[in-house]
């Protein structure tokens, strides 16, 4: 047994080890040319995401999607492109909005630099990835431009906060599913798409996408509260001390609500206190680190990444399907 990528997918078939090996080195490539500029200080900006590395877990999916058509199709490499350049331009806004001192290891853009740089080194990547699929057909461009509105509906709905009587826990999976499972459904989808994948296999990468994108978020959920920062390659807590309200504090707010166990009102309201105090914010890390309502978010996403797994089903039995479900392993082993 081999494994492919940093996630730690087990790839049992060498022939499509090689495949998706040359397809990332392809793909990595692209990502290094689609932020060149002929500004020097804009291929730096650019450059900065791409080069601290990363899981490249969207890329990784959409060649797997692809072996269930021609894998070898020329718009297979520039679309995985395409879901990675739109990731990272997110992640250069996200920082923004969620004052991010770290990103994969390295200073976040908007600290080594400023914010005004951040944001519009992020609409930097967004138009190379538009130009990019603009060259892979009309129904590339509307999947693409699909995608973008749910990132954006959910990143306003994250903003917003659930409507009155809404359930947090729901909201929450609402935005995931916006911010995070759409554009990793559009990975599925466009690997199926440009390899030339039947319809129904088609959709089937794409829903098997978005489920295991929740799966996926709901996993650094977690580890942004267990984690040392290693794995994730952030600060432990960041949105903690942000106030961005995560599962395992959704779940720790259910419970409380429910029982109303003093120690758990009491670490509610050490939650909605000021979190920038360093010893707060560690008291209330430590505190949830051991209570019941991260196994609960833990739970929750094993029970996604068991949804995505289910999806595969109709596929046929090829190496790719075996691959794909490994994801699901991959996604669920990062919560432990």
């Amino acid at each position: 047994m081999t494994v492919v990528g940093p996630l730690g997918v087990s790839v049992r078939d060498q022939a499509l080890e090689a495949d998706v090996q040359a397809g990332l080195a392809a793909v990595e490539a692209g990502l290094i040319e689609a932020t060149k500029s002929d500004v020097p200080f804009i291929t730096e900006t650019a450059q900065h995401l791409v080069r601290a590395g990363g899981k490249r877990f969207r890329p990784l999916l959409l060649l797997l999607a692809a072996q269930f058509g021609d894998p070898y199709a020329p718009g297979v490499v520039p679309s995985a492109v395409v879901v990675e350049l739109t990731h990272l331009a997110t992640l250069y806004h996200d920082d923004i909005m969620d004052e991010a001192q770290m990103r994969r290891g390295v200073p976040s853009a908007n600290v080594r630099w400023n914010n005004s740089v951040a944001v519009l080194t992020g609409d930097f990547l967004f138009s190379r990835a538009s130009t990019i699929v603009a060259g892979l057909g009309a129904d590339a461009v509307r999947i693409q431009a699909e995608a973008f509105e749910r990132l954006v509906t959910g990143q306003i709905q994250e903003t917003a906060g659930p409507r009155e009587g809404e359930d947090p826990v729901a909201h929450y999976l609402d935005v995931i599913a916006g911010k995070t499972g759409s554009l990793i459904a559009v990975a599925g989808r466009m690997g199926g798409l440009m390899s030339g994948a039947s319809e129904p296999m088609v959709e089937v990468l794409a829903q098997f996408g978005e489920r295991i994108g929740i799966a996926f978020q709901l996993a650094d959920d977690v580890l942004d509260i267990a984690s040392d920062g290693r794995e994730s390659g952030k600060t432990p807590g960041t949105d903690l001390r942000e106030g961005v309200p995560t599962l395992p504090v959704l779940r720790l707010r259910e419970m409380a609500a429910k029982d109303g166990a003093p120690a758990d009102v009491a670490l509610c309201e050490l939650l909605d206190g000021d979190l920038t105090d360093d010893a707060r914010h560690a008291e209330a890390l430590a505190g949830l680190r051991a209570h019941p309502a991260l196994e609960r978010a833990r739970q929750d996403a094993l029970s996604f990444a068991e949804e995505a797994r289910r999806m595969l089903e109709p596929l046929p039995d090829v190496p790719a399907k075996d691959a794909l479900a490994d994801l699901c392993d991959a996604v669920a082993d990062r919560t432990k």
